[in-house]
């Protein structure tokens, strides 16, 4: 069984930068693709990127594209989103996500295991 742990939230202005991050637990076939996921306040939870954790192919929303970086530690389990030219609408609950070699990682569906989340705050 996986288990997530995210740090790293807090609070910014526009065009600022924060960096989380997910310690996992559990085995390879378990973490084999890895996500960023969000949630505003009155909006729906929306996947922001993905890792697939043996080869570090990854992929964005486009609303993050060329702003957001996943990356990956394999000797210490722990995938990072560093978030850079951050936007007021950036703001929400930011969670980890990890899903089996079973579902791929082509996509931001079937993720089965959630961390608690971490907050991020952008002001204007």
């Amino acid at each position: 069984q996986v288990q997530l742990v995210e740090s790293g939230g807090g609070s910014v202005q526009a065009g600022g930068s924060l960096r989380l991050s997910c310690a996992a637990s559990g085995n390879s076939y378990s973490r084999y693709c890895m996500g960023w996921f969000r949630q505003a306040p009155g909006k729906e939870r929306e996947g922001v990127a993905r890792i697939r954790t043996k080869i570090g192919v990854t992929s964005y929303a486009d609303s993050v594209k060329g702003r957001f970086t996943i990356s990956q530690d394999n000797a210490k389990n722990t995938v990072y989103l560093q978030m850079d030219s951050l936007k007021p609408e950036d703001t929400g609950m930011y969670y980890c996500a990890a899903k089996s070699q079973r579902f791929g990682c082509s996509t931001f569906t079937d993720f089965g295991a959630w961390g608690q989340g971490t907050q991020v705050t952008v002001s204007s």
